[in-house]
């Protein structure tokens, strides 16, 4: 083994090799080099009063220790109709987890345990999924079939989901290219997850059942931002309909990310969109980087099958070492084991994300399908040496290693080592033939880590509880005619009216286009000043509370018909907000008097322009109009604002000066 080896140079330079840079950097001759493609599949729960298939109350949460009972299952794969297993379901299987669900009476029955068949799907929801396939474009299927599809990470305690598709083959309309949509599905909710730790995987059931759709897109991203953007329009169509919840985990998407020559990987449950630019730029790059590591072992192993990896026990093996975890397992009475990788110098260095290796690759692995809690394992290129030379010295004689070799040290439960050398070898195994497909987990820095095997298409088979639904033209036809217009009209007329682009997207999250569309219409207030006043104003002041007060944004329609009815101006909504976003109950009259606010004939302002002139020195005499101009306005402006508007005070300045 080469204890000279440099595993920082190595790391830099394949990530060199590979040409990462960070995003800001990156330009689309990036993502056409490496091939980016992504697409999206984007899930939003939707605003009914009762679960998909009972009639438990949607919406109803609880907190982590409020529940009424524990119900403990084990999860098993059973046979698809074509006689197979889903590789998902077998890798859970592997696990051997102990699922305990958490049930309060109030928001859970016995279907969600699996004790009675399910009740017919919920008309409400099945409604509203069909007004947003509309929405979307897409061709509304003559009958509903209820499918199930396999889930054996226990989020489902009858290890199937419930889904019928809705809708196939629609388009989206972004700013400058459409989107194609392979369907629009509506399926029941999983469970939350509270904790999973070693065998024991907790859930609670109040979000069970929930109904939810789920938006499917061709992989027509060719950049991050267009992901983004495309991820973004769909969650404003839904919430558009004003039928969809909104707030942490209504809306949740997972992002198909892949490069030239790569496979699909799925990164799942991204809480927030403005996480997606950064996930699937390094997602991308780390594929492209474990294809390079895929060209460089076949170099080495033109035929991967002669390669075997080696493993020894280090009972009997004196490692006095102070790397406090490998401590901490002996003294724990835990197997502590080595093995041998053949050829996998620089291997275990070479970059897959930001601050991130291969050797990463298998210690998540390790931690999903073994059990092994983090850290479990150190490997001999760590970039700081977790351990003493001397005793990779020992390890790599018991080992007989040679100068190529690679060895990593782990620990664990007796119980679960057959496991883990398992998944270390299959790991290493599919380095040489490049990316696996599995789904990965997202975190806000952009990186990600191995969940579980992606599911084929195999998990799929008939629900023979429910009946096929059929859907009258006539009953199709009704739900069309309330719609809401599409997203992109909206985004161009937001655009006529001037209204600023940076608050679109908090304007189209909220959903308060019909609120500026109405008071346009009904108060006549100019639209770019409406636009800046929710985009900015309220977003801001909202945003701002460290605990957010019930804001009913009906009252913003209030204040501004209140202003009109005493012919105030429409700009003295911009002082009353903050007393409004602080005490949302006080009245009109009282914020004003709060503000000292005192109401003046526009004549008696501007009879105050004379005297103002006379009164200004000016500083120099370069710019002397503008500095006048600025320095009245600032003069006249608390008496000014609500009773004139203050670009006719400002004009009235410039005449009285010409």
């Amino acid at each position: 083994m080469d204890f000279s080896f440099d595993a920082r140079a190595n790391y830099e330079a394949t990530r060199d090799l590979a040409g990462y840079v960070d995003r800001k950097k990156a330009t689309q001759a990036t993502y056409d080099r490496i091939g980016f493609m992504s697409g999206l599949e984007v899930h939003q729960q939707l605003l009914t009063k009762e679960k998909l298939f009972c009639h438990c109350p949607a919406g109803i949460y609880n907190h982590h220790d409020d529940y009424d009972a524990e119900l403990i299952r084990h999860m098993r794969p059973t046979l698809s109709e074509l006689g197979e297993y889903d590789g998902t379901a077998l890798m859970e299987f592997k696990t051997r987890k102990n699922i305990i669900y958490r049930i309060k009476n109030a928001t859970a029955c016995t279907y969600e345990v699996d004790d009675t068949p399910p009740f017919p799907i919920d008309r409400e929801a099945l409604g509203i999924a069909i007004e947003i396939s509309l929405l979307s474009k897409l061709n509304i299927v003559g009958e509903v079939h209820i499918t199930r599809k396999q889930y054996l990470d226990g989020s489902i305690p009858t290890g199937f989901q419930r889904t019928a598709i809705i809708g196939v083959e629609g388009e989206i309309h972004l700013k400058h290219k459409k989107i194609r949509l392979i369907q629009l599905s509506i399926e029941e909710d999983s469970c939350r997850e509270i904790s999973d730790i070693g065998h024991v995987r907790i859930y609670k059931t109040d979000r069970l059942g929930m109904p939810l759709i789920e938006t499917v897109t061709y992989p027509d991203c060719l950049n991050p931002d267009e992901v983004k953007e495309a991820c973004d329009y769909i969650r404003f169509l839904n919430r558009s309909t004003g039928k969809v919840r909104s707030g942490i985990g209504a809306g949740r998407q997972d992002v198909n990310v892949s490069c030239k020559g790569g496979t699909r990987v799925e990164i799942k449950g991204v809480a927030h969109t403005k996480w997606i630019p950064e996930l699937t730029h390094i997602e991308a790059f780390r594929q492209w980087s474990l294809l390079l590591l895929r060209d460089e072992l076949r170099k080495r192993f033109p035929d991967p099958s002669t390669w075997k990896m080696t493993s020894v026990n280090l009972e009997s093996v004196d490692l006095n070492t102070s790397f406090a975890p490998l401590q901490d397992a002996k003294e724990a009475n835990m197997t502590v084991m080595a093995v041998k990788l053949p050829g996998f110098k620089g291997a275990l260095s070479h970059f897959t994300q930001p601050d991130k290796m291969f050797a990463n690759e298998i210690s998540d692995r390790l931690k999903v399908i073994a059990c092994l809690e983090k850290p479990n394992m150190v490997h001999s290129e760590s970039i700081v040496p977790e351990v003493e030379v001397e005793n990779w010295q020992k390890v790599a004689n018991l080992l007989s290693t040679g100068k190529n070799d690679a060895v990593l040290i782990f620990w664990g439960p007796q119980e679960d080592m057959k496991t883990a050398l398992e998944t270390i070898e299959e790991r290493c195994r599919m380095a040489f033939e490049g990316v696996p497909n599995e789904t990965r987990k997202s975190f806000e820095n952009g990186t990600t880590i191995f969940e579980r095997v992606l599911p084929g298409a195999d998990r799929m088979y008939p629900d023979t509880d429910s009946a096929p639904i059929p859907l009258e033209d006539d009953y199709i036809d009704s739900l069309s005619k309330n719609l809401p217009e599409d997203i992109i009209d909206r985004f161009n007329q937001l655009r006529k009216w001037n209204v600023p682009e940076d608050t679109y997207t908090y304007i189209f999250s909220k959903n308060y286009y019909p609120l500026i569309e109405r008071m346009v219409k009904e108060l006549e207030v100019d639209p770019r000043f409406l636009g800046t006043f929710i985009g900015h104003r309220l977003k801001n002041l909202l945003g701002r509370q460290k605990k957010p007060k019930q804001f009913n944004i009906e009252k913003i329609y209030k204040l501004f018909a209140y202003l009109r009815q005493n012919n105030l101006n429409v700009r003295l909504a911009w002082a009353m907000m903050p007393e409004l976003a602080t005490h949302p109950r006080m009245d009109f009259d009282s914020v004003l008097a709060s503000l000292k606010f005192k109401k003046i004939p526009q004549e008696e302002i501007i009879q105050k322009i004379p005297f103002l002139q006379e009164k200004f020195v000016p500083r120099k005499k370069k710019d002397k109009a503008n500095h006048q101009l600025n320095w009245m306005m600032g003069q006249l402006h608390k008496q000014a604002t609500g009773n004139i508007e203050l670009s006719y005070l400002a004009n009235q300045i410039k005449q009285a000066q010409a």
